[in-house]
């Protein structure tokens, strides 16, 4: 037997023909993305781990620009449920796309030349149109002749207020109460003033929906079902004077 044949066409039968060649496992455009993203980290000092902590920094900048934005709770106006030092979630979409604030809401908004200056946080207790009295016979807000029991989240031992107003709120605009109504200055505190204490729409940040700091505080913000029975006021009966003498009772 000629063995010399026998290892000739072994070596040709373990040779890959032209067409078994490996595929490039990268096409052309992913080579082209490589190189370039490879350029920049050569060029940015530190490489790519600085190139990946800046588009990380550019992805959280344009998140709280548009999306979503982190606020500390300054105060106690909003206890029990918002405590000093807590940190919130504020959704910036909440209200876009003809979405308006409700009633219940926990709002963040810029109170210059309103409240004072920088940013507050207050839950909505009246929307454009609505007639907010304080207080029945039990003490309690009433809107739109609905009264409230606002226990759910009111600051144990307070009550609804001890400053008696009569208010119709107007359109594109909200009523706002802290729930710690005793450390609270909210729009009761400024019924005589420019605006009436009402707090335009368009100065509204966002929603305030996660709190997220400390963990072990850390919950969803919901609505609470407190004003789900009281009706729609009347959005033209809410563009004239803001406040009215309070009744005897509400």
């Amino acid at each position: 037997m000629d063995t010399e044949a026998q290892h000739t066409e072994r070596d040709r039968s373990s040779r890959p023909s032209d067409s078994e060649q490996p595929s490039d496992p990268e096409g052309p455009e992913e080579r082209s993305r490589s190189a370039f993203a490879g350029r920049i980290a050569a060029w940015v000092p530190g490489g790519r781990i600085t190139l990946t902590l800046l588009t990380l920094l550019l992805f959280l900048l344009l998140l709280s620009t548009f999306v979503l934005r982190p606020f500390q709770i300054p105060s106690g106006s909003m206890e029990r449920g918002l405590r000093i030092g807590d940190r919130v979630l504020v959704n910036k979409l909440a209200y876009r796309f003809d979405r308006r604030p409700q009633r219940g809401d926990v709002v963040v908004f810029d109170g210059t030349g309103l409240f004072g200056a920088g940013d507050y946080i207050k839950r909505v207790v009246g929307v454009g149109g609505d007639h907010v009295v304080c207080c029945d016979r039990e003490g309690r807000v009433r809107v739109n002749g609905q009264s409230v029991d606002e226990s759910e989240f009111l600051y144990p031992g307070d009550r609804p207020s001890t400053v008696r107003f009569d208010v119709d709120v107007p359109d594109g605009t909200l009523f706002v109460l802290g729930d710690h109504r005793s450390g609270s200055s909210d729009s009761r505190d400024h019924l005589g003033s420019p605006g009436g204490g009402m707090v335009p729409v368009d100065r509204v940040i966002g929603r305030a929906d996660w709190i997220v700091w400390p963990f072990a505080h850390a919950t969803r913000l919901d609505r609470p079902d407190a004003y789900a029975r009281v009706p729609d006021g009347d959005a033209d009966a809410g563009t004239g004077d803001a406040q009215r003498p309070a009744g005897a009772d509400g």
